[in-house]
């Protein structure tokens, strides 16, 4: 519940998380540049493009899609769409995830083969970057994972039946289910508390009481990392207060 002395949800409206994408124009083994095939498990994510051109390639139970991509373009999809962003021209993207909070803390599996998705820590060791690791070092980890995921992703796209997808749902769930407790936490400070505070201000409303509306803030920040290496590319990420 919200606090009686709370007039409202402090973070960015709805709790989402805001970034900003510069898509990697390495190529990949297919012949097209681009970033980290992967899905979320509880969170929808929209991109606003901002420049350039490309898409986004998608894989659910119901088939293979491309959505093509360019300035003007808002596309979105569901927990459990496995994507990946193709980098035609110098493709950015502003990001906007559910769920502020939970991206960060991990509501995301890459498409790595079957091999590396049977323990955590198998996963971690291909998919974390070292922190004090070099520019060119960070660089080169994070398009070995890219392509290494590119390898279990083209693995699901020419498989015959759903048992492969089905499979790679389930492997990804197992990985997350340690840290289901600690993300519920998140989502009940994060996304819970925005919709809670929308329920508080109804209530007060009904009663006439409009302390809120004199208690309005206005927040503003600039980017509280640049140029981080993302899984789809160099990502400029804003954090909100709590």
């Amino acid at each position: 519940m919200v606090s009686a002395v709370t007039p409202g949800f402090p973070g960015l409206p709805g709790a989402v998380a805001v970034s900003r994408l510069r898509v990697y124009d390495w190529p990949a083994a297919d012949g097209l540049s681009g970033g980290t095939p992967h899905l979320h498990l509880t969170c929808s994510e929209a991109y606003v493009v901002t420049g350039g051109s490309g898409s986004v390639q998608t894989l659910t139970t119901a088939g293979y899609e491309v959505t093509d991509l360019v300035p003007g373009t808002v596309a979105w999809f569901t927990p459990g769409t496995i994507h990946r962003l193709v980098n035609e021209r110098d493709l950015s993207i502003t990001v906007l995830m559910q769920n502020g909070g939970l991206p960060e803390a991990g509501d995301a599996v890459m498409t790595l083969p079957p091999r590396y998705l049977t323990d955590p820590g198998i996963y971690a060791a291909a998919t974390v970057l070292p922190t004090d690791a070099s520019e060119e070092e960070r660089a080169r980890r994070a398009r070995a994972r890219r392509d290494l995921a590119l390898e279990g992703y083209r693995a699901l796209l020419d498989a015959d039946g759903p048992e492969p997808l089905a499979a790679f749902h389930r492997a990804a769930a197992a990985l997350v289910g340690p840290r289901l407790a600690e993300w519920r936490e998140r989502w009940l400070r994060g996304a819970g508390a925005a919709a809670a505070a929308t329920g508080d201000q109804l209530d007060r409303l009904e009663r006439g009481d409009l302390w809120h509306l004199a208690e309005a803030a206005v927040r503003a920040g600039q980017p509280s990392a640049r140029g981080r290496f993302g899984m789809c590319g160099r990502l400029d990420v804003y954090e909100a207060a709590d």
